[in-house]
């Protein structure tokens, strides 16, 4: 098997997040159509007018079969989001989730975000493990009744200068 992860941008790939999330999410934790409709806002955002010196997303594949996602895009000031991480489960079990996570990461630091923050919600075991070892912390928790269950949210964040001294960093 062949893994590697590639910058979205080819044709069937916006399409392919949205469906995924969209029949993942509901296989695996029940959640409604509601759900579906803001990945779909968030990509159309993401896909109408991302800045590409400061936004990216990324494509899992295994095969030349889309397997996984994850999106970086600009927050307030210096900080970016880490959005819509998903690895399908036709890709789970060789590591593709945190080398999504690393490649966002990565892409974060060159373009001199100081933190990413991220927003999940606690049924995702899987993804706040991947972001735990990467030295994610746990900012808030929130309860809320969203995408037809009782979820609560979660956000986590990573100074991306920690261990590095801050150097080189714009404000």
């Amino acid at each position: 098997m062949t893994a590697m992860i590639r910058r979205l941008g080819r044709p069937g790939d916006l399409g392919w997040v949205v469906a995924a999330h969209g029949e993942v999410y509901a296989r695996e934790f029940g959640w409604d159509g509601s759900f579906e409709a803001l990945v779909a806002r968030i990509v159309a955002d993401f896909a109408a007018g991302h800045d590409p010196e400061r936004e990216a997303a990324w494509v899992a594949e295994l095969d030349g079969q889309r397997v996984g996602c994850v999106f970086c895009v600009a927050g307030p000031g210096a900080t970016a989001q880490l959005r819509l991480l998903l690895v399908h489960p036709d890709g789970r079990g060789l590591g593709l989730g945190g080398r999504l996570v690393d490649t966002c990461l990565d892409f974060a630091r060159s373009r001199g975000y100081r933190t990413v923050r991220l927003w999940t919600n606690d049924p995702l075991i899987a993804a706040r493990r991947i972001y735990l070892d990467r030295g994610f912390t746990l900012t808030g928790e929130e309860p809320h009744h969203s995408f037809g269950a009782d979820l609560v949210g979660q956000t986590y964040e990573l100074d991306l200068r920690a261990g590095e001294g801050g150097h080189g960093l714009v404000e």
